[in-house]
C-alpha cells in the first residue's frame, strides 16, 4: 500500500526538520556514515544474489500450496541469518485448534548490559503467483530489468529479511565486540495468510521476542528517491449486512408493486452510509484532517486508475481521507448474478463492508456504530441482521521519541533528503498485538518498496538503488542506537 508525491512535496513539520539538522550535526561525531556507506556497498553483491535465492523458493502459508516450500524457506532464511554471525537461531511454530501455524525464524544476539534491545521483524512466506501469463518473466525466478529485480516476493517481503540480515552483517563487520545493541531477528512465516498464529506466537514466546525498539519492515516509501516512515495505520472492522422482506421468493408479475425485493431494500440500506459527498454518514466514528503530505489529486488518480469524469469522494485534504478519516467500502454480496436470474422477487440480500478506521477509533465502538446505523436505517420495516467480523486497532507512532528520530536521522543520511511521515490507509492487524503486547517497546514501520512494486500482483519488483538506501538507512539507525542508545 503506496501513494506516491509529485517532486520535493515531502512531509516535515518546521521543528522536526530542525531537530533533525541538530541530531545530524551531532551524529557525525558517533557514526561513521561513510565508513557503513562502503560497507554496505561491497557487500550488495552478496545481498542481492542471496535475495535471489529466497526469491526462487515459493513458500506460501495457503492451504492449497505444498507446505514443505514453506518449510524449506524458513531454513534457507535461518541458514542465512547463521552465515551472518548469529548463532542462536531457532525455526519455531505454535498450534492453532490442533493445525500447526508457518514456521518462524527467530534469531538473537543478547545485548550488552545497559544496552538496548532492537527486534528486527519481516516475513518470508509470499502471495501466490496469480496468472502466470500476466508476468514478463517466471514468478519464482528473480530477474533484473533496468534497476529493477522481478520476481514474487523480492518486494514483498523478502527484501525485507535480507536488508535485516545485511545491515546486520555489515555493522559487526565494521564494530565487531563494539557493537552491543541487542538483536532479535523475528521472519515470521505466514503473514500473506493473515498471521492467524501470530498472538498466540508473541504470547508463548513474549520473552524471547522482548525488545525497546521493533522495526517492521513491510511497508513502502513515498517514491523512488524519498523515503518514508510509516506512522499511521488504519484500523478495519468487518461483517454482514442481511436485509430480509419475504419468507420465501414469489413471482415478481403477480406480486410485485406493494412489496421491494431484498437486493433493492439493501442497495437503499447501503445508499445511506455515505453522505452527499461520499463521506462515511456513520455517527459516532474518529475523523482527523491532519495529514501534513500533500498528495496531488492527479498523482492518486493515476495511482488508483481512477476513471476519467469520475469526481472524488469525502471531504478534507486527499491524504486525510486516505490515511485519517474512516473509509466504507461493500466488497461482496449475495444476489443471483445476471445469468442465473429469474422473474421473482428475492426474499433476502446479504452484502459484506469492511470499514477502514482512523487513528485513535476504538474497533469495539465502530462495530456498534455500524450495527446501530443498519437498524435506525432499516428501510421499509424490512428485517435487518447484523453480523460482526473481524476487527483491527488502528495504530500511530510518535516520532519525537528516541527510536524515531534515529529512524529519521537515518533515512535523511541514506537518501540525502528528509524522509516523508507517511500514513497508509490499510491496516497491518498484527500491529496492534505488538502494540498491546509490548505497550513499551517504540514500534517504527519501514520498507523497501515503492509505487511500482506492485506487491501482491504480477510482476512484483525491487527497485535495486532503493533497497540499497533501505540496508544503508537500517545500518546507519542501528550504529545511531549503539552509540547513543535510548
Amino acid at each position: 500500500m503506496t501513494a506516491r508525491s509529485c517532486a520535493g512535496m515531502v512531509s516535515t513539520m518546521t521543528d522536526q526538520i530542525q531537530n533533525s539538522a541538530s541530531k545530524e550535526a551531532g551524529a557525525k561525531d558517533n557514526v561513521d556514515v561513510e565508513a557503513i556507506r562502503r560497507q554496505i556497498d561491497a557487500d550488495f553483491e552478496q545481498t542481492v544474489r542471496q535475495l535471489k535465492d529466497l526469491v526462487s523458493i515459493p513458500g506460501i502459508a495457503w492451504e492449497a500450496f505444498d507446505p514443505e516450500q514453506l518449510q524449506l524457506s524458513a531454513e534457507a532464511v535461518a541458514r542465512l541469518i547463521r552465515e551472518s554471525g548469529v548463532e542462536d537461531v531457532q525455526i519455531l511454530r505454535v498450534d492453532n485448534d490442533g493445525v500447526p501455524g508457518g514456521p518462524a525464524v527467530v534469531a538473537r544476539r543478547p545485548a550488552r548490559a545497559g544496552m538496548p534491545t532492537v527486534l528486527l521483524y519481516a516475513h518470508h512466506d509470499v502471495q501466490p503467483p496469480g496468472d502466470a501469463d500476466l508476468w514478463g518473466s517466471e514468478p519464482f525466478t528473480a530477474t533484473e530489468r533496468g534497476d529493477r529485480l522481478f520476481g514474487r516476493g523480492a518486494a514483498d517481503d523478502k527484501a525485507g529479511i535480507m536488508a535485516h540480515i545485511s545491515a546486520l552483517r555489515s555493522l559487526d563487520g565494521l564494530l565487531g565486540p563494539d557493537l552491543g545493541v541487542g538483536i532479535t531477528l523475528f521472519i515470521e512465516g505466514e503473514e500473506e495468510a493473515g498471521s492467524p498464529t501470530f498472538r498466540k506466537f508473541l504470547q508463548t514466546h513474549q520473552e524471547l521476542l522482548r525488545a525497546d525498539v521493533i522495526v517492521v519492515a513491510d511497508s513502502s516509501n513515498w517514491k523512488v528517491g524519498v523515503p518514508a516512515l510509516t506512522t499511521s495505520l488504519r484500523g478495519l472492522v468487518d461483517g454482514t449486512i442481511e436485509v430480509q422482506v419475504l419468507e420465501h421468493a414469489v413471482h415478481s408479475g403477480m406480486f410485485g408493486g406493494p412489496v421491494l425485493d431484498a437486493p433493492t431494500l439493501l442497495s437503499r440500506l447501503i445508499a445511506t452510509l455515505h453522505d452527499e459527498s461520499g463521506a462515511v454518514a456513520i455517527e459516532g466514528l474518529v475523523r482527523n484532517d491532519d495529514a501534513s503530505v500533500d498528495y496531488p489529486e492527479a498523482d492518486y488518480r493515476a495511482d488508483a486508475s481512477v476513471l476519467d469524469g469520475v469526481t472524488l469522494a469525502g471531504k478534507g485534504s486527499l491524504a486525510s481521507r486516505l490515511w485519517s478519516q474512516p473509509a466504507l467500502s461493500i466488497i461482496g454480496m449475495d444476489v443471483p448474478s445476471v445469468a442465473k436470474s429469474s422473474n421473482t422477487l428475492l426474499p433476502s440480500a446479504r452484502a459484506k463492508f469492511s470499514l477502514r478506521l482512523a487513528p485513535g477509533q476504538d474497533p469495539t465502538e465502530a462495530m456498534h456504530a455500524v450495527e446501530t446505523h443498519v437498524q435506525k436505517h432499516a428501510p421499509f420495516g424490512a428485517s435487518v441482521t447484523f453480523t460482526p467480523g473481524e476487527t483491527g486497532s488502528p495504530f500511530a507512532t510518535d516520532t519525537s521519541a528516541a527510536a524515531g528520530q534515529r529512524a529519521l536521522w537515518a533515512l535523511q543520511q541514506a537518501w540525502g533528503v528528509d524522509a516523508v511521515e507517511t500514513g497508509v490507509g490499510g491496516s497491518i492487524p498484527f500491529i496492534a498485538d505488538l502494540t498491546e503486547i509490548y505497550p513499551e517497546a517504540q514500534i517504527l514501520i519501514t520498507g523497501v518498496e515503492d509505487p511500482d512494486s506492485r506487491a501482491h500482483s504480477a510482476n512484483e519488483s525491487l527497485h535495486l538503488g532503493e533497497f540499497k538506501k533501505a540496508v544503508l538507512a537500517e545500518a546507519l539507525m542501528l550504529a545511531k542506537i549503539n552509540s547513543e542508545g535510548l
